[in-house]
């Protein structure tokens, strides 16, 4: 049976999964029935060019929350492929934006707990830096956290194929599909990062590929 936005939003407010800052937010907005509206109508939607949202707590806002569970669609999908695909693991890059950083580390942890190798950029690296990179360590998949052109409110998801290019279709309806099968928190895999760093699931990537790009891109500087 699926929820009102009332009903959604009292969930949050009740969950042992939702941290007490995230519900402190939640809370100061008790007052304003638009704002509750605007946050819980909906799912933020996971599409083919990926997800953005303003930033802030709700099931229609970027957080930890929306981006752990687009994530685990994700999961799931790589999984489906095999060990093979999971051995080859996703690589992972974030901008300057508000928060990037820590949803590329969430999405990094929920790849870790479902048993999936994560290469995860030390420092922030632009969206071209990624693609070579899901190239050069031949990674099943790529993320890069950003909102693009949007406002600086707004943080964003987007997801790459093994050839650096954002996912084709029909591969990028089972992402989506996926993702949509990821009903409620609860089904949200995730781990320390201590934890995924000890059982060689996540790996930083420092400047040694960084310096790869470079050398390649002079390479193909006409002067």
């Amino acid at each position: 049976m699926l929820m009102n936005y009332r009903e959604r939003y009292q969930s949050w407010l009740d969950s042992s999964l939702i941290d007490q800052a995230a519900k402190e937010e939640l809370l100061s907005i008790s007052a304003n029935e638009k704002e509750i509206e605007d946050r819980f109508y909906k799912d933020l939607e996971f599409g083919t060019a990926g997800m953005r949202g303003i930033i802030g707590a709700g099931s229609n806002r970027m957080n930890k929350y929306t981006v752990s569970r687009t994530t685990q669609g994700l999961a799931n999908y790589i999984c489906k492929k095999g060990e093979e695909a999971k051995k080859r693991g996703v690589a992972i890059a974030y901008d300057s934006r508000r928060k990037s950083p820590d949803f590329a580390l969430d999405a990094a942890l929920v790849l870790c707990a479902n048993g999936i190798k994560t290469y995860l950029f030390s420092e922030l690296q632009p969206t071209p830096v990624l693609s070579f990179t899901v190239r050069e360590l031949d990674a099943a998949a790529g993320i890069v956290i950003t909102a693009s052109h949007n406002p600086p409110e707004y943080n964003g998801y987007k997801v790459y194929g093994s050839d650096g290019a954002q996912v084709p279709p029909p591969f990028d309806q089972d992402i989506i599909d996926e993702v949509n099968r990821v009903e409620d928190l609860e089904s949200v895999l995730t781990m320390t990062e201590e934890e995924a760093v000890s059982k060689g699931l996540l790996e930083y990537i420092g400047e040694e590929v960084v310096a790869k790009y470079i050398e390649k891109v002079k390479g193909l500087c006409i002067n």
